[in-house]
């Protein structure tokens, strides 16, 4: 039974993403995928929030005011497509969080979560420090470093002491590519531990956190396609996280159909070297969804990874 818990279309993140949601809904079928977690992403509050890419689309024209009813559009498409294709994927509604001003995002994204009912779930993650997003390009990562003080390690401490702040403020159920800091890193394979010793701290101390909290690593195949040796977590998180007990999800963080599934053997194979066996997802009762103003009730859902190999329907 594969799945995605993180997707996104090009109709709802312009520029940064291609494709309708439904084209990809359609494809992620194709593939085998049981169920899907739709997750665009969440609105911001400032342009200043936006990746680079997100401005060019309409020519300049981007507003604030687009921000709520482009999300709200996205809700009620993603309804008509729950509903649409219920018979054949268990489709999930959510979106990805972001935490670049605590004070501005935390309240929004529980606005989010309480006004609309559809929502099930959302995905904690952080793609800006200092207020820089560092997963954009490498100018732009080294920019946050310089913001925190010039060197890679502060850099990291200071996404790390972000991400625990998040995770105390919003709870999510599943933590967001947990060490995106390491992509555009002067050595991202590389063992933290006794090299960076502050950063390393504070990433026990954040799975520490997303251990009490119940919540979920996605392991998120997207580090492959960008040229990591592993997925997001790397090796080193992930073995921390086994060693607490900790539950995996999956994902493919897919913005368009060419990514969907993308790596999804090597996450596979990957997980299966640390001697995991099963991942986890969610299950909406009832599903498609309720009337009016009642969510669905959300149970937890283990998949075995062989139950996984065996659903998907992968070209060779």
């Amino acid at each position: 039974m594969a799945f995605t818990m993180h997707s996104h279309s090009g109709q709802f993140c312009p520029g940064h993403a291609k494709d309708q949601l439904e084209e990809v809904i359609k494809h992620a079928i194709s593939v085998g995928y049981k169920t899907i977690g739709l997750t665009e992403h969440m609105p911001r509050t400032q342009l200043s929030d936006l990746y680079p890419e997100e401005l060019d689309p309409d020519n300049g024209k981007t507003t604030l005011a687009n921000f709520i009813p482009n999300h709200a559009s996205y809700l009620a498409e993603a309804q008509r497509l729950q509903a649409k294709y219920a018979s054949q994927i268990h489709i999930l509604i959510g979106f990805e969080g972001e935490w670049i001003r605590g004070s501005e995002y935390g309240p929004l994204i529980s606005s989010l979560l309480s006004s609309a009912p559809c929502v099930d779930y959302f995905i904690g993650s952080i793609h800006h420090t200092a207020g820089i997003p560092i997963d954009f390009d490498k100018a732009m990562f080294l920019q946050a470093q310089e913001a925190c003080g010039g060197e890679e390690e502060k850099l990291w401490e200071k996404y790390y002491d972000e991400q625990h702040e998040m995770l105390n403020a919003t709870k999510p159920k599943v933590v967001g590519h947990f060490d995106l800091i390491r992509l555009f890193s002067e050595e991202p394979d590389r063992r933290v531990k006794g090299w960076r010793d502050g950063a390393w701290n504070r990433m026990k101390r954040n799975l520490e956190v997303c251990k009490g909290l119940g919540a979920w690593l996605e392991v998120n195949t997207s580090a492959l396609r960008k040229g990591l040796k592993e997925p997001y977590p790397g090796r080193e998180v992930a073995e921390e996280w086994i060693k607490m007990g900790g539950k995996f999800t999956f994902s493919d963080d897919s913005h368009g159909i060419a990514q969907v599934a993308t790596n999804y053997t090597r996450g596979l194979d990957y997980l299966e070297s640390l001697g995991v066996t099963e991942l986890w997802t969610l299950e909406r009762v009832p599903h498609p969804g309720t009337e009016g103003d009642v969510k669905s009730e959300l149970r937890d859902k283990a998949v075995t990874i062989a139950e996984f190999r065996q659903g998907l329907r992968l070209e060779q």
